[in-house]
């Protein structure tokens, strides 16, 4: 693949995933009660309940004090506790994060610090490989117990497993629970015992689940065990852009940690779920929630937003067609998670093997800069490509917009958008990101059989149709009478004059035909096998 490219973009700095196929929402009560249910708690360490043994608790994409089953549990034992998070740079397998993710990782785990040094804990920091720094340190403090949050991707799952195997046969107590899904990918199964490939019948089957299980409270007050040697300051992580700093700007986007998503959330809440059915898909209208960062990184938790989501219904701040939509992304988010679970290889290999055959260009190295940088001669995906790049972000419409014009229009393989989105976005996540792709593909886990070709030009007359997210990131365009805005090569002269567009100049022309190349997309996938296709408005 072409290795992504970070170099500014023209244009002033200007003020999250895809979206789930629609399905009928039931929704359903959540179990009572704050604990934790009983398969998730832990079984004292045959090694003894001194209190004066620490426990630690390995923060990883769950950077938060508050609904952490982890740290909670740690918390209910008196003992003095290790707060500790590891940059893992040596583990095999595990994905390198991208620029963008690493920015919010960075603060994200400021936040945490300060939270756990408020009551009364600390977070130290390490880098190397987790076994043998989980390992190192356990043994170096006399550890009893060793807790973390179970993760998704199969690398982690393997070094979950290695590391509770050593750490048991030294007498310390390991133990995992389940705290960034809503449910647990290996349980819930088809009624043959195998995983779901397709998202209606999964979310169907997650609703008649009992519902997630409520909140837990953050821990009031906490021991911080003693400090760890060879810690490393935040800043040594290196995790910040420094020579261009692309992310000028971004902490005023994006305000981090558990409160900057506590933020988020209320602001959604007041002003976004109202109408969010139907405004979620109008890119200039703030009906979407921006969680999307948090929750990849764990500032907050899913069983927050899903019981926040449904107060605001019970308490009539939001209808049930509203509500239940927004419930929908959260289900998509699951699904993603539950393919990757089941299919460790989702980043890298198409979900149906057919795809194996599809004709991919090799001669697209041009038109996927162009692609990239926001030149495409499309407003509505150059002001989406735009968006990603001044904010690390891209609302959920366009995502889909944009990825279906490289893959349909351009006929480039999805793994290149999947590499450069998870690279720029801060809500790159691990299962989203490539499902979501693959989804736009037609390689992925769907029903649907047949190919998605979404128009560009009818898609920003549809959901953009006064311009104004257009003209918000395409400055060059903003002069530009809404009839000429979506598609300015059809505009008159005076016009373009007028607005001060220069086609091929301060705008570019279209970098391919719509026609031509739908029909170019349509015949190579009628070689894989299936010749139906359809056009989205």
């Amino acid at each position: 693949m072409i290795a992504p490219v970070r170099e500014p973009l023209p244009g002033p700095k200007i003020l999250p995933g895809f979206g789930a196929p629609p399905v009928k929402l039931s929704l359903s009560p959540a179990r009572n009660g704050h604990g934790m249910p009983k398969d998730d708690r832990m079984k004292e360490t045959r090694s003894g309940k001194s209190a004066d043994r620490p426990v630690v608790v390995w923060f990883r994409d769950d950077l938060r004090i508050a609904d952490h089953p982890a740290l909670h549990h740690a918390a209910e034992q008196g003992a003095p506790i290790i707060a500790l998070y590891v940059h893992d740079e040596k583990t095999e397998g595990i994905r390198a994060k991208g620029a963008a993710q690493k920015w919010f990782l960075h603060h994200c785990l400021s936040a945490l610090a300060a939270k756990l040094d408020a009551i009364g804990g600390r977070l130290d920091i390490l880098t190397g490989a987790s076994e043998a720094v989980l390992k190192r340190v356990a043994g170096a403090t006399g550890a009893r117990a060793v807790y973390w949050l179970r993760r998704t991707e199969a690398a982690e799952r393997e070094l979950d497993r290695k590391l509770k195997t050593a750490l048991r046969a030294a007498g310390i107590e390991a133990g995992s629970f389940n705290g960034n899904l809503l449910h647990e990918p290996a349980r819930l199964l088809t009624q043959s015992g195998g995983p779901y490939r397709v998202y209606t019948p999964f979310w169907r089957a997650f609703c008649n689940t009992g519902g997630p299980r409520l909140p837990l409270p953050a821990p009031k007050r906490l021991t911080a065990g003693e400090a760890l040697k060879d810690t490393v300051a935040l800043a040594d992580l290196g995790l910040l852009p420094a020579r261009p700093d692309w992310a000028r700007g971004w902490d005023a986007l994006w305000p981090v940690g558990e409160d900057g998503a506590a933020r988020m959330l209320s602001r959604f809440l007041d002003g976004g779920l109202q109408g969010y059915a139907e405004g979620r898909d109008l890119p200039a209208k703030d009906h979407v929630s921006r969680l999307s960062p948090y929750l990849r990184f764990g500032a907050i938790s899913p069983y927050q937003v899903w019981h926040a989501a449904r107060h605001a219904l019970t308490a009539g701040m939001a209808g049930e067609g509203d509500a239940g939509k927004f419930l929908q992304e959260l289900g998509w988010r699951e699904f993603c998670h539950h393919l990757l679970f089941h299919h460790p290889d989702l980043a890298s290999r198409n979900f149906q093997e057919k795809f194996d055959r599809f004709a991919w260009r090799d001669d697209a190295a041009a038109d996927l800069e162009c692609w990239r940088r926001g030149r495409t001669g499309y407003p509505i995906v150059d002001a989406g490509m735009r968006e990603l790049w001044r904010t690390g972000y891209m609302h959920n419409r366009v995502r889909m917009i944009a990825a279906s014009f490289l893959i349909k229009h351009l006929r480039i393989d999805w793994r290149e958008g999947e590499t450069w989105f998870w690279d720029t976005l801060v809500d790159g996540d691990p299962a989203s990101n490539p499902a979501s792709w693959q989804w736009v593909a037609g390689s992925g886990a769907d029903a649907a059989p047949y190919f998605r070709i979404f128009n560009p030009i009818l898609q920003g007359e549809k959901f953009d149709p006064h311009g104004a997210y257009i003209r918000r990131h395409l400055p060059e365009l903003a002069e530009l009478p809404d009839r000429h805005l979506h598609r300015p090569w059809e505009a008159p002269k005076e016009v373009l004059a007028g607005a001060g567009v220069a086609l091929g100049q301060n705008y570019p022309r279209p970098i391919v035909d719509h026609a031509r190349a739908r029909a170019r997309a349509l015949a190579a996938f009628k070689a894989i096998g299936d010749a139906t296709g359809t056009a989205d408005g």
